[in-house]
């Protein structure tokens, strides 16, 4: 516990030291400015596409800054000679932009909707989404070395992430949609908002798949991580 305290500690002044927060700031910001131009009747259909897409912002792409930062500044070699393990590194990485993913979404919903939504749905939905995006981003950095190389093959990754998207518009719906974990947190932000009623069978699949995909990207994660980060730090 005291080595996870640790590492939250480091990330936080990691995460800090980067501006990763005047960014998040930025973020929210971008967001704020599509709620005041949306008509009021158009803010609740509107949270769940907000929401989702600060969660693919804050959670894709700040993990994946964090780690080509970390391996530019060595820092990451540096933490392969200490007693911090992979599940502290990551675990850090994961409770910091979480809980910075719950307070910028927080932000978006009280000043669009108020309090006119489900707590405990709109919570449980943002942080498996956050996890699902920010582990996914965490195996998509750690083959490449730098962000240029890396960027083109992301974009199938964000990509299929965002399939749901068309599903939930309704511009193309389709049941191998039900693939894509994200689906089960675009639906949980409909519940949320009381935009879409979900049958009972919806609610096992969303739940039960989004932790399920995340307990297979967790293990995705540190098997990227020993192949592509300690063997090649640890030889170079």
């Amino acid at each position: 516990m005291n080595a996870l305290i640790a590492a939250v500690r480091l990330d936080l002044l990691l995460q800090w030291r980067y501006g990763f927060f005047y960014a998040a700031i930025f973020s929210v910001l971008l967001w704020e400015a599509a709620i005041v131009v949306l008509p009021d009747g158009l803010l609740g259909p509107a949270m769940p596409y907000l929401i989702f897409g600060d969660l693919a912002i804050v959670g894709f792409f700040f993990i994946v800054g964090a780690v080509f930062f970390e391996r530019g500044e060595r820092t990451l070699f540096a933490n392969l000679v200490t007693p911090m393990r992979f599940g502290h590194y990551l675990g850090a990485k994961l409770a910091t932009l979480t809980g910075l993913s719950i307070v910028l979404s927080l932000v978006i919903v009280l000043s669009g909707v108020g309090f006119d939504f489900s707590v405990p749905v709109l919570l449980g939905a943002v942080v498996m989404c956050a996890l699902i995006f920010l582990l996914a981003g965490f195996i998509s950095a750690t083959p490449f070395t730098s962000i240029s190389d890396w960027f083109i093959p992301s974009t199938v990754v964000i990509a299929v992430l965002n399939i749901p998207l068309i599903d939930y518009s309704g511009l193309w719906q389709h049941p191998l949609m039900y693939l894509v974990p994200t689906h089960g947190s675009l639906l949980m932000l409909g519940a949320a908002f009381d935009q879409v009623t979900l049958d009972p069978w919806q609610w096992w699949y969303a739940i039960g798949y989004q932790l399920a995909s995340i307990a297979a990207l967790s293990w995705v994660a540190r098997r990227a991580f020993e192949r592509f980060i300690v063997n090649r730090e640890g030889t170079a």
